[in-house]
């Protein structure tokens, strides 16, 4: 793709033709395609990683604590900086952000790998690399949302934000079916090392874009920036309902894949490759789902859809629960990753939807903090409580509390049900 090309999409597609046409319509920018394929690769060896790393860390400590630990050091610089991130995503060149987040990414897997292919690895050193990880993502997160906008047309949004969710999920069940094959096969160096040299794929993508958005000269400082994206997200009530529902589904559904290696070995008695396929079942839901959002597109009631989906999630999270059935639980997980990005990838397209062009940066590091935040605090909560109680009964009581919040909302909730 050569520089000269214009920033903004450089035409609308053509008319979709049919189911396929419709679903990968936002396929037809070249710049989509660029940046969709560069973070497929790097997502998928972020997952060949996580199936390694998540079952070292309960291999050699027993304890689902250090599990919501690992989730929250990942995630907790994010509800720490992300809004800086999405200040500095309206002042900057938002590749810059990208580039400079992918490279502190890549070194941190590539120090984990190195250490462990010395047998020199302790427990100290994955938290401070999930850490060192979520840094890297709280600055280039924000920039990476704000960036999809300038790829396509805006009429094509929302199904480009599903197809980045797809691509998402996809990149989840190959990667922890290579994660899960390379761990048995080749060790958990391997795997680390596959995810730090997939960075480069982004890399190369992130140069090949033209630049996509150019900021104006910021009279504000940072402080009044920051205030006044916070600002549009409380006094704006559908903004503020949306940012408070993406807390609560990710509050208590991402959980469920923080202590699933719990439930594969203690509860079902299986391997890393046992629990690898579990997590890929749970990834392909996360692709039907996200499919499903890309297919149905600029349709109305997506506030409506997005609240049935949470609905669908915490009967699904309730029901793997209480399972001592694999065959069964292994539905519950394809239908709870169905679930949970149909609900993800609705409220981020909202979002993305009602920001204006200008503050879009601040507002999604908005949303970041309290979206990512709630990934971070909530994982931890449930790997604390796991200890006390039991990891099922955890998540007994998160699902029950998914469904009554989305009954609440569908009940007295009018902003987020007419979007």
């Amino acid at each position: 793709m050569s520089a000269s090309e214009p920033s903004g999409p450089t035409a609308s597609p053509p008319a979709a033709r049919g189911n396929l046409g419709r679903t990968f319509r936002a396929f037809h920018y070249p710049k989509f395609r660029l940046m969709w394929s560069g973070a497929f690769t790097s997502t998928t060896g972020s997952f060949v990683q996580e199936v390694a790393q998540s079952w070292l860390v309960y291999q050699l400590t027993s304890d689902p604590f250090l599990l919501g630990l690992t989730v929250f050091l990942n995630n907790g610089p994010i509800l720490l900086f992300s809004l800086i991130g999405g200040v500095a995503a309206d002042r900057m060149d938002r590749r810059h952000l990208l580039l400079g987040s992918q490279f502190v990414q890549m070194a941190s897997a590539l120090t984990l790998a190195v250490l462990l292919s010395l047998d020199m690895l302790e427990i100290w050193h994955i938290l401070a690399a999930a850490f060192t990880t979520g840094m890297g993502q709280a600055f280039g997160g924000p920039a990476y949302q704000a960036l999809i906008p300038s790829l396509v047309d805006e009429e094509d949004l929302p199904n480009a934000i599903a197809l980045m969710s797809i691509q998402f999920n996809l990149a989840s069940v190959i990667g922890r079916a290579i994660g899960g094959v390379s761990f048995a096969a080749l060790g958990a160096a391997a795997c680390f090392y596959i995810n730090g040299f997939s960075f480069l794929a982004v890399i190369f993508s992130l140069f090949l874009l033209p630049v996509g958005f150019v900021p104006s000269k910021q009279q504000a400082n940072v402080l009044h920036s920051l205030k006044e994206g916070v600002r549009f997200v409380v006094h704006k009530r559908a903004m503020l309902s949306l940012v408070v529902l993406a807390v609560c589904t990710a509050m208590l559904g991402v959980p469920m894949m923080t202590l699933l290696p719990v439930f594969a070995r203690d509860v079902f008695g299986l391997d890393e490759i046992g629990f690898s396929r579990m997590a890929a079942v749970f990834g392909a839901g996360g692709v039907a789902g996200a499919l499903t959002v890309a297919w149905l597109g600029s349709k109305r009631n997506k506030g409506r859809r997005a609240l049935l989906m949470q609905i669908s999630l915490g009967l699904t999270v309730l029901l793997f629960a209480v399972s001592r059935s694999l065959p069964l639980s292994g539905v519950a997980l394809f239908f709870a990753g169905a679930s949970v990005l149909a609900v993800f990838a609705s409220i981020n397209s909202l979002v993305q939807l009602l920001a204006p062009e200008n503050m879009r940066g601040r507002i999604l590091g908005v949303y970041n903090t309290a979206f990512r935040g709630s990934m971070a605090l909530g994982p931890l909560a449930a790997g604390y409580f796991a200890r006390t109680f039991t990891a099922s009964a955890v998540l007994a009581f998160n699902g029950t509390v998914l469904i009554l919040v989305a009954l609440w909302f569908l009940a007295r909730n009018v902003e987020v049900k007419r979007l």
